[in-house]
């Protein structure tokens, strides 16, 4: 790294991947303090270590299945802060001011929704103090303090989002994101060997490629910082190499068709066969879907030949049993059969901005599965993105058949 003076407002997060033991956690304070050095104030926003979150969420539902949502912050909230102040620890040893807040102290507020709260305000007056005496200001990620004084978690994936709205609320000059992976790919380089990485991608292709299954980036932290035309550079803990940036206008003179393929296989599909086909059934169907805050995605209703249809949608596969439970209800209301669940499926997606200029996309893509004999089960398309459900033992070979098919190995960044 460049020892050049920059004396800039930088924001930096780091995965728990990156802070997933004491070695990492020393590594990522080295980086802190090359920023600092250089006469940068940085703000670092930790996420908690390794499978912290995932021990919590494991150790929870043995003591209680169905435990209650405020409960469950109250237990997700102290993974970030024993990353953080372990953090804080490693750079005050190094002669390094140094202080770790939570959410709350810092003054991250939300609504109450309980894990999966939105962020109203950041009241930034104690960050700045600190930042103004010298120090390093550290922020476990993920979470905030609710309005009505309770701590909230920001849903899987916050501290993303965490990073993004301080970057906003301090106006921030720079905001890095660090994780495993030195920056975005064409694909995910464990299932294809032959991803290419990005050097920029659109807000919006970021934001379709995180929706559709690509697990880097956190959407709702790509739809704060494209709100407010926030730059992200996302890159590896472990690397000085340049990574990603996401950006609204990358220069490049034209875009590619598709820059990107992605795979999510875990979700489920539902089924609800025998719909009466009267006009208001889908509206009830999926008001009552939502009203009991069910995430529904891909959505596929079969023409009526006896006045009766199906109604097949997807859901997240982790809350397949209360969606069911849901959905018998909804069943039985609307007078359908019964219902159906498939948990043996896979989303592939492609991805491009170039898509919105160039006909011929969807029709290659199917090409190209069907050549290849898989099965499409479901479909779905945006401006800029092209999904397809398929068997999940299908999921692997469709990304390499679409990344191959687009020539996305050979792709220039």
């Amino acid at each position: 790294m460049s020892s050049k003076k920059t004396n800039k407002l930088v924001i930096q997060k780091y995965g728990g991947s990156s802070v997933s033991n004491h070695e990492k956690i020393e590594n990522a304070a080295r980086r802190i303090i090359s920023y600092a050095r250089r006469g940068n104030k940085v703000v670092v926003v930790i996420s908690a270590m390794g499978d912290t979150t995932d021990n919590l969420v494991t150790l929870a539902k043995k003591i209680n299945p169905y435990p209650p949502e405020r409960e469950m912050d109250m237990l997700m909230s102290t993974g970030e802060q024993i990353s953080g102040a372990l953090l804080a620890m490693a750079l005050n040893r190094r002669g390094v001011g140094a202080i770790s807040f939570t959410g709350a102290q810092v003054g991250i507020i939300t609504d109450t929704d309980h894990t999966q709260a939105k962020i109203l305000k950041i009241e930034t007056d104690r960050l700045k103090k600190e930042l103004n005496k010298g120090k390093i200001v550290i922020v476990a990620g993920f979470q905030g303090l609710s309005t009505a004084l309770e701590i909230t978690t920001l849903g899987r994936g916050g501290s993303d989002l965490s990073a993004v709205a301080l970057a906003v609320s301090l106006e921030a000059d720079l905001c890095e994101i660090y994780t495993d992976v030195d920056g975005i790919y064409t694909t995910d380089p464990r299932i294809e060997s032959s991803a290419k990485k990005l050097k920029y991608i659109t807000f919006d292709e970021m934001l379709e490629l995180a929706s559709r299954g690509a697990q880097v980036m956190h959407t709702r932290a790509v739809e704060v910082a494209k709100k407010f035309n926030i730059p992200l550079h996302v890159r590896g803990s472990f690397s000085n190499k340049e990574g990603t940036i996401i950006m609204e206008k990358p220069p490049i003179i034209e875009e590619p068709v598709v820059r990107g393929v992605t795979l999510a296989d875990n979700e489920a599909k539902v089924t609800l066969p025998g719909v009466p086909d009267k006009p208001g059934i889908a509206a009830r169907v999926f008001t009552k879907l939502a009203r009991e805050g069910v995430n529904v995605d891909m959505i596929v209703q079969n023409v009526s030949h006896d006045r009766s249809t199906d109604i097949s949608f997807t859901v997240p596969k982790k809350n397949l049993k209360k969606n069911l439970k849901i959905s018998n209800s909804i069943s039985k209301s609307i007078g359908a059969s019964k219902v159906i669940s498939d948990e043996t499926i896979a989303k592939v997606s492609v991805v491009g901005v170039g898509m919105k200029s160039h006909s011929g996309v969807a029709a290659k893509c199917f090409s190209l599965l069907a050549k290849n004999k898989i099965n499409i089960d479901m479909i779905s398309t945006s401006e800029i993105s092209i999904s397809c459900v398929v068997k999940k033992g299908a999921g692997k070979k469709a990304v390499k058949v679409l990344h191959k098919g687009f020539n996305l190995d050979k792709i220039k960044s």
